[in-house]
């Protein structure tokens, strides 16, 4: 009664202790493997923290968790909100509780801290390891061999290796299946008395070894987790002779105690069994079961033989109190006897206690730094003294060595908390090590101790003070970089390191000042240059060492003195001035900026030129530079020469720049082409030449330079058919569509080449000859063709025009035809008709009568056509000109007697339709052929004795091109007068060219070799003659004139077509057409 009264009060005691000091304990669950960041529980809600009145707090809530140095948490603790999270660590069930027995509770402790002190609680934390399936069982080898004798009966059973899973509970092992028992043997599950599963294999049917001494098999062991795991053996049974007696133990269970210094080899227990048997089935083998731990095995060993069980290595009870050995008893039987043998291993004070060290303050090196000002029951550290032996051996005191102004406040169990116990005094005490002592109640006691260092931190409460506040300094540029300027000093009311003052330049300090930090010396480190800042304001600080340091400031103003230590400074080190050439003299080149950074007389610059030959001026003050001559940027592009530019100081200093005076060109030249080299030069094209194919490139340069000289290029006369154009900038003349026949002959095209000159462009006029035909036959022709070329105005076509088509032209020569035999008729009848009635007197009179005109020319019936021609030529239709030329023929008989020649002269009208490839401008006349065409009309030349006509025209015979050809009556030829001005506009290489006349009536006397005639003889005389010396009558005198008039009509008929003929025929030959 007594000692239940004395527990009972111990109790209570401990109880009130523990919430005296604030010491609670809280137990959670959570399972092993869990992952990292998993809630596990909330401190602040799980011991209602949350419902602790309101305090003024110095911080606010705070939870630490308390562990050993080095040691690795599991878990982790939100510091502010108490919420406990797994960490990256892993949670091994079966690793933390190694060597506790399979059906024990598996535990993880922790201690946390809850501050500050005003709510001070330490909590530990017990958290139950729930144990899942990452085990899965296992057989001890992965082939199992038993004997099984051959008279065995059925129902027989025989014992397998039992699968060992370290998972507990149902995920431990559950069930044993049997594969492929070939239905001779099958399996059973017995649970022991300690709730081991042992598989048992059952003889099915009898065996017969001499027909089958093995049999194999798989055995299957599954746990009861989830998900399940398993794993297999094989069985191989081998059937064995009769062995019917099993051995026998005299004790199944053996408990024996053996303290844990026992040496090795010491005997533990000794195991007898007997066997009924003789012989060889009577010898008992002695095994630990499969199931016995491996830390049992390396510490016992196990006679096979005898059964004596002794200590293999050094035991531990600290490592394991008590040991269960499953000892096998067999003699090659089926069943082996069993005995259980549990150790236990009795305690012996050999372990000394241990002080464990947990800073709630983090210390520094090792070393607990407080401050002065800390408050009383500041909590430093938590202690906590082990001892790993038990019982009284294990009861541990804690204690310091002596009186320090710290104490141990008892919380749990063998755990103190160390915190202030009065105020501290950095100037009276600095540090204090604390001797903590731990000592145990064994006999003899073991102790143990550990230090613990504590530093008192000074508090800094005096900022340094400055002896003058505003500093003033004058100092000439161009100092010694390292002079002294003053010196700046501070006093401190603290002491030791908060007594220090360090002077320090502000953050508006320049570079080129520096302030020792001890002795507070101010110095220019650098050349002071005034040009660049004249006055400094910056700030010194006085700062002490204390933590946290405390300074105060003064300004500093710093006036930099003038010196004329500065050349003067041109803008640029070399001036390039571009000036026209039409600038006037003492006009205005440009300004040369100069500046001094100096101040004052040494500011003064003053400017001259330096080996110009007076060829300019500049003004010394405002740096105005002119010219004294007159610009010409074709004479001389530039001028150099050199400024100075000095200043005022007393010893002078000065400087000088390059100046450069470019002439920039004026557009006053224009360009001259270079090809062609002149307009009476040509280019051929053959007909055959692609569209887009390059026949000639102008090129033509200006003296002029930059914009002025570039070009550009244009077509602005002459290529009246579109036929050619030119590119802009390159000046290539492409062709733009495929020549066809009637493209042949000379183009003219009149290129303008122009620049780009600014204000007003310039501009150059060159003519571009293209010859467009199979071959250059007669170079000399061509350039004579070029030479009328130009001479034409640029207004005019300098092309040939369609031709009329051949049956055109012929319709045209037949209508002429018949109006002129028509005409013929009516002059015949009104000159019989006036004949008839005229007196006997008129033939004196036409005697004496000169060459009458039987048709004159009336120019408004000229210009009436001339007017229908360009009525067609609107129309777009092949024009229809008429051609009215008057031919003087002359009849020449053959020489007589006298050598006398008469002569017939008479004038026709004679109207010609354009030639069959030709069309005719009605200012001109038929052209030739070329030169190296046939000569039809010497072809064709006849010995007729019928008279033969010679075409001879009134104007000049000086072209080497015109050919006066002798025909006969069946032929005709046209003739083309040298000045003419002749373009081609045939539609093929046979065409007569157009050429250009005044409009004139063309004489052309024709002689006529026949027989003689009196001079001065026309027709109507001869016919008036005749009829008057024979007396014809009118009828006769119709016929006879008829007839007169009709060959001579005949004749001028032939001729025409002769002319035509050979037109003809020059289509069907392969010649050159020239173009006149």
């Amino acid at each position: 009664m007594d000692l239940l009264s004395g527990t009972y009060i111990f109790a209570v005691l401990l109880a009130c202790v523990v919430f005296q000091s604030g010491a609670q304990e809280k137990n959670y669950t959570v399972r092993e493997e869990m992952p990292e960041n998993v809630l596990i529980g909330d401190l602040l809600k799980d011991l209602n923290l949350s419902l602790i009145p309101d305090k003024s707090l110095t911080t606010p809530m705070q939870f630490k968790l308390v562990y050993k140095t080095g040691d690795v948490p599991l878990i982790r603790i939100e510091e502010g909100t108490g919420e406990i999270f797994t960490t990256a660590a892993r949670i091994d069930r079966e690793k933390l509780c190694t060597g506790i027995l399979l059906d024990a509770r598996c535990f993880y402790e922790v201690e946390v801290a809850v501050l500050p002190d005003e709510i001070f609680r330490l909590v530990k934390i017990r958290f139950l390891i729930e144990d899942i399936n990452d085990n899965a069982p296992l057989f001890p080898a992965t082939v199992i061999n038993i004997s099984i004798p051959e008279n065995s009966a059925i129902n027989s059973r025989y014992s397998l290796p039992a699968a060992i899973d370290p998972d507990v509970g149902t995920n431990g092992v559950q069930n044993y299946h049997l594969i492929k028992g070939q239905n001779i043997f099958g399996l059973d599950v017995i649970e022991t008395p300690e709730g081991d599963k042992m598989p048992q294999l059952i003889v099915q049917k009898e065996l017969d070894r001499e027909e089958k001494d093995t049999y194999v098999m798989k055995v299957k062991v599954e746990d009861g987790g989830f998900p399940q795991r398993s794993s297999t053996a094989i069985l191989q049974v081998s059937v064995a002779d009769t062995n019917d007696n099993g051995p026998v133990f005299l004790e199944n269970e053996i408990e024996v105690s053996i303290p844990e210094n026992s040496p090795v080899g010491s005997s533990v227990t000794q195991l007898h069994a007997t066997d009924a048997d003789i012989g060889e089935n009577a010898r008992i083998h002695f095994y630990f079961s499969n199931l016995v731990s491996n830390i049992a095995k390396r510490l016992f060993h196990l006679n096979t033989t005898t059964g004596l069980i002794t200590v293999k290595e050094q035991l531990d009870r600290e490592e394991s109190t008590s040991h269960k050995l499953l000892v096998l008893a067999t003699d090659g039987g089926s069943t082996p006897a069993r005995a259980m043998v549990l150790v236990n291993v009795t305690d012996i004070n050999d372990n000394a206690p241990s002080i464990d060290i947990r800073y709630i303050v983090n210390p520094t090196n090792g070393t607990v730094l407080l401050s002065e000002n800390a408050p009383l029951n500041t909590k430093i550290a938590l202690i906590t003294v082990m001892d790993k032996d038990s019982e009284h051996n294990g009861r541990v005191t804690c204690f310091t060595d002596h009186e320090v102004p710290f104490r141990l406040r008892p919380v749990f169990s063998n755990q103190f908390l160390l915190e202030t116990a009065a105020f501290l005094d950095f100037e009276s005490t600095r540090e204090y090590a604390i001797k903590l002592l731990a000592a145990d109640a064994g006999k003899p006691p073991l102790n143990q101790s550990s230090m613990l260092l504590i530093k008192v931190k000074d508090e800094n409460d005096n900022a340094p003070v400055f002896t003058q506040s505003f500093i003033t300094l004058s100092v000439p540029e161009n100092n010694s970089p390292g002079a002294q300027l003053t010196k700046v000093s501070a006093t401190d009311a603290d002491s030791g390191r908060n007594a220090e003052i360090n002077y320090l330049l502000g953050f508006d300090a320049p570079p080129e000042f520096d302030l020792d930090r001890r002795t507070g010396i101010l110095t220019a480190i650098k050349k002071l240059d005034r040009e660049k800042q004249e006055k400094y304001y910056f700030t010194v600080l006085a700062q002490d060492n204390g933590i946290p340091p405390l300074m105060s400031n003064a300004t500093v103003f710093v006036t930099v003195l003038d010196q004329n230590d500065n050349s003067p400074l041109f803008t640029h080190d070399e001036y390039n001035f571009y000036v026209p050439e039409n600038l006037p003299r003492h006009g205005t080149v440009g300004l040369i900026t100069v500046t001094d950074p100096d101040y004052g007389e040494n500011s003064a610059v003053t400017l001259s030129i330096l080996d110009a030959n007076n060829q300019f001026s500049i003004d010394p003050q405002t740096g105005v530079i002119r010219p004294n001559i007159s610009f010409d940027r074709e004479k001389q592009e530039s001028y150099t020469f050199y400024v100075k530019a000095e200043d005022g100081g007393r010893v002078s200093h000065s400087s000088t720049a390059k100046v450069t005076i470019n002439v920039v060109d004026v557009n006053d030249n224009k360009p001259i082409f270079i090809d062609p080299p002149s307009n009476y030069s040509y280019e051929w094209v053959p007909p055959s030449t692609n569209p887009g194919t390059v026949i000639f490139k102008v090129v033509a340069i200006d003296n002029d330079t930059g914009i002025n000289a570039e070009l550009r290029y244009s077509i602005v006369g002459g290529n009246t058919k579109g036929l050619f154009m030119i590119e802009q900038i390159s000046g290539n003349i492409t062709l733009k569509d495929k020549c066809v026949v009637s493209d042949l002959g000379l183009h003219r095209v009149i290129v303008k080449a122009k620049d780009l000159g600014q204000p007003d462009s310039l501009f150059n006029i060159v003519n571009v000859n293209l010859f467009v035909n199979e071959s250059v036959p007669n170079t000399t022709l061509i350039y004579e063709l070029v030479r009328k070329s130009i001479d034409t105005p640029a207004t005019e076509s300098t092309e040939t025009t369609n031709a009329s088509s051949p049956k055109t032209d012929y319709v045209k020569i037949m209508v002429a035809i018949v109006a002129g035999t028509i005409t013929v008729i009516l002059v015949i009848f009104i000159t019989a008709l006036v004949r008839c009635r005229q007196s006997p007197h008129l033939k004196a009179s036409q005697k004496n009568k000169q060459n009458s005109e039987w048709v004159t020319p009336n120019p408004e019936n000229r210009q009436m056509i001339m007017t229908k021609k360009k009525k067609k030529k609107k129309k777009k239709h092949p024009p229809k000109n008429l051609l009215l030329n008057f031919v003087t023929i002359e009849e020449a008989k053959p020489e007589d007697a006298d050598n006398d020649r008469a002569s017939v002269t008479l004038d026709l009208p004679i109207e010609l339709e354009e030639q069959t490839m030709g069309k005719y401008n009605w200012g001109t006349t038929p052209s030739t052929f070329k030169p190296d065409s046939p000569d039809l009309a010497r072809h064709y030349k006849s010995a007729s004795p019928q008279p033969a006509f010679q075409i001879q025209p009134e104007t000049p015979l000086n072209s080497k091109h015109h050919i006066i050809q002798e025909l006969p009556l069946d032929n005709t030829f046209v003739g083309c007068d040298p000045i003419s001005k002749c373009s081609s506009s045939s539609s093929d290489p046979y065409s007569v060219s157009e050429c250009s006349y005044s409009m004139t009536t063309f004489k052309t006397p024709v002689l006529v070799h026949a027989r003689p005639i009196p001079p001065n003889w026309d027709i109507p005389t001869i016919l008036t003659s005749v009829t008057s010396q024979q007396n014809i009558d009118f009828l006769t005198y119709i016929v006879i004139s008829s007839a007169m008039l009709t060959v001579c009509y005949s004749v001028l008929v032939l001729q025409l077509a002769a002319v035509f003929f050979t037109q003809y025929l020059s289509e069907t030959v392969d010649a050159v057409q020239i173009p006149m």
